[in-house]
């Protein structure tokens, strides 16, 4: 019995599939079979039930599970009590929403990279809702989304939030009789239609609650997975729509849009760190650690901002 057979085992008992855990130790699937077919013999057991069309664990292999996650877990503490200088080291993939990209994902990325240059990372870019599928079937590494996650195989742990704002166009967001700002639930009322992110995005919560708490029961949408997409049809007077605080101040400061009643801001959205659930390699620990210290949806976004602007 060795720890590759064993890390073999543990990501084949917690993928997906095969394909998936091979992919995550850089071997082919071929290997990775021929693995745990070794540490079967070694143990004199069957750990999968290969009766069907894809292997399920046994009630040995469920058996296993656990310890073979604490020798792993041991052997990484080993490592790095006895090279604590070395730095992470290997491939994490790991998961952020759009929003995350174009503010906080850049310097996250760079701070990282000098804390461990022998650690290489790969980020994807996705909606919350496939994010956090990928992470239940080992796809990911972690994924930073909002919200916490109701998964059972998932852990959550909030590391930001992100303020959002109600804003429009300034042709749709200044009255003339009376003067002044119009407020959300009136142009909703009014008949303009909401301008947002797909339905399975983490801010949908944030508006139909919104929605909820001012008795507001149907209106129209349109759905765009692409916030600098959004931001253009705001400008646009398509609708009106809500953008993060920071990442808007420069189209208010152009006078591009308008926010509209300060009262009616919808609450914060949490940002959580999701992984799954007795996956606790170092890796993990350190990173989340560093979520916590980088994740700021207040960046200013002047590259991105400025393609919308001049148009």
């Amino acid at each position: 019995m060795t720890l590759k057979q064993l890390e073999a085992f543990y990501w084949a008992a917690t993928c997906a599939n095969f394909a998936i855990a091979a992919e995550r130790l850089h071997l082919s699937v071929s290997s990775l079979s021929k693995r745990i077919s070794e540490l079967e013999e070694a143990l004199g057991i069957n750990l999968f039930d290969r009766s069907g069309h894809r292997a399920v664990l046994s009630d040995a292999g469920q058996a296993l599970l656990p310890r073979a996650l604490a020798l792993l877990d041991d052997a990484a503490a080993i490592r790095t009590a006895f090279a604590p200088s070395a730095g992470l080291v290997g491939r994490c993939t790991f998961g952020v929403g759009e929003l995350s990209a174009l503010t906080w994902l850049p310097q996250f990325i760079a701070q990282v990279r000098a804390l461990h240059p022998k650690l290489t990372l790969e980020p994807y870019v996705d909606v919350g809702s496939v994010l956090e599928s990928r992470v239940t079937k080992g796809e990911l590494d972690f994924a930073i989304i909002a919200g916490r996650s109701s998964h059972h195989g998932i852990l959550s742990q909030p590391v930001s939030q992100a303020q959002f704002i109600w804003l429009a166009a300034p042709t749709l967001a200044v009255s003339d009789n009376p003067p002044g700002l119009r407020g959300a639930a009136d142009l909703l009322d009014a008949g303009q239609p909401i301008v947002a992110l797909p339905p399975s995005a983490g801010t949908t919560r944030l508006i139909d609650d919104w929605l909820l708490a001012h008795g507001i029961a149907a209106v129209e949408r349109i759905s765009c997975n692409n916030w600098g997409a959004i931001a253009g049809m705001l400008i646009a007077s398509v609708g009106i729509g809500i953008l993060p605080t920071g990442w808007s101040q420069k189209l208010v400061d152009q006078g591009l849009l308008l926010p509209l009643a300060a009262a009616e801001m919808p609450a914060p959205v949490i940002y959580s760190f999701q992984w799954r659930r007795g996956d606790n390699r170092p890796l993990l620990d350190q990173l989340r650690g560093l979520s916590t210290q980088y994740v700021d949806f207040t960046a200013d976004l002047s590259r991105p901002l400025g393609s919308i602007t001049e148009r």
